[in-house]
């Protein structure tokens, strides 16, 4: 092996080392914070949404995820975005206090289907013929002035294709006549503007495999971009919803696909330093 081999993996290992103690360190304040707030129950905690947006934004620092955002996440909006990765999660969560629709199974993850519990995460039995009640309740959640996300396309892919849509969820939007925010999201490195391979959280892809590719990786940068809100038209049916906001989400990542040309900014990291001022 030679000696910028050697050099490589010494400091490959001494940074997935600081940030694996980072991450145990954040979990064990994400219990403290939980218990504490649970100790509530049933009353309402009124400062738990901003320290969930906190302790999205922690984690984010915690695995050396940089955040670039363009846009902006409009309030009580319907939010649907393009799916690649557990991480997701953070990273929207980073930027506004928003309710997760999420698949049943996160709720047996352990610790983590707690925390989503906690933080007011839905969750849906994929067959169970649950979208009727989830409708309900998260078109509940909008009329109470909350900012509820979803992924349509119902499970993940690699960040190089957005699946198609699933209309049924789009029912929300039509129920409350709440305006439709679309997001995209990808993931990068500094100096490689394709989608990075490494992230995507899918297949026979195990959460703690996935979860250490993140700590290894030397320069993650997750894109997000807020899109402009479409409204629901009168007489338009779900389908045709879902195609609008998916072709929106289309068109933004191919235009981020085709900035592989342009000069990136000198400083990205202060797109994350401000959103986690806010959420402080």
């Amino acid at each position: 092996m030679t000696l910028s081999k050697i050099l490589v993996f010494a400091i490959t290992s001494a940074r997935t080392l600081w940030r694996a103690l980072r991450l145990t360190e954040h979990l064990l304040t994400g219990v403290i914070v939980g218990w504490y707030a649970s100790l509530a129950n049933p009353q309402p905690v009124v400062w738990l949404p901003r320290a969930v947006r906190w302790w999205h934004a922690r984690l984010l620092r915690a695995l050396g995820v940089q955040v670039w955002v363009s846009g902006r996440l409009e309030p009580n909006c319907l939010l649907v975005a393009n799916h690649i990765s557990w991480l997701d999660i953070p990273v929207l969560g980073a930027q506004g206090e928003i309710h997760f629709l999420s698949k049943s199974e996160v709720r047996r993850w352990p610790l983590i289907g707690w925390f989503a519990e906690l933080a007011g995460t839905r969750f849906i039995e994929r067959g169970a013929y649950q979208a009727g009640s989830v409708i309900r309740q998260l078109g509940v959640d909008l009329d109470q002035g909350h900012t509820v996300m979803i992924f349509p396309e119902g499970t993940t892919a690699d960040g190089r294709e957005v699946r198609p849509f699933h209309p049924r969820l789009f029912a929300i939007a039509q129920v409350s006549a709440t305006p439709i925010q679309p997001v995209a999201i990808r993931y990068r490195t500094s100096d490689d503007p394709g989608p990075d391979l490494r992230v995507p959280y899918i297949g026979d892809d195990s959460l703690l495999a996935n979860l250490w590719r993140v700590m290894r990786h030397p320069d993650l940068i997750a894109q997000v971009v807020f899109l402009d809100p479409i409204k629901p038209s009168a007489g338009e049916t779900r389908r045709a919803l879902a195609q609008r906001a998916r072709a929106s989400i289309v068109a933004a990542l191919r235009a981020l696909a085709q900035e592989a040309g342009t000069t990136l900014p000198a400083h990205p990291g202060h797109l994350l330093r401000q959103s986690e001022t806010k959420a402080a």
